[in-house]
């Protein structure tokens, strides 16, 4: 599985720099989801008849195009075997390691002309 993402522009204030595109929320969390069944060695039916949904819809969760209700997110970490607190602490840490690897590397600066020296006459 590619740990790619797709990045979405975030409008910027006026007043401000440019943010990086940010990957949406859904897709994060359905790649997550992904991995926690995959490490389990799951089928998308067996978790989600766990869940109480059908595996199309795992299947569009898993894949970023649906967004789940708080309460499905909440039964699919049950079904997973985790809580949502934790499921939301993973999501949040790959959205952090995406986001670092999107943003751009700091500028380097050109190193400063040599200063000229004043003295103070008495």
């Amino acid at each position: 599985m590619a740990d790619t993402a797709h990045l979405h522009l975030v409008p910027s204030q006026p007043d401000r720099e440019p943010r990086p595109a940010e990957p949406l929320w859904r897709e994060v969390l359905g790649r997550r989801l992904r991995v926690l069944r995959q490490d389990q060695d799951e089928t998308l039916a067996e978790t989600a008849g766990r869940a109480g949904i059908s595996p199309q819809y795992l299947s569009e969760v898993e894949r970023g195009r649906k967004e789940p209700s708080s309460e499905m997110i909440a039964a699919l970490a049950g079904a997973l075997g985790t809580t949502l607190i934790d499921l939301t602490e993973q999501v949040a840490g790959d959205l952090r390691r995406l986001q670092a690897a999107a943003a751009p590397a700091p500028a380097r600066r050109a190193p400063a002309a040599p200063r000229a020296q004043l003295s103070l006459a008495a």
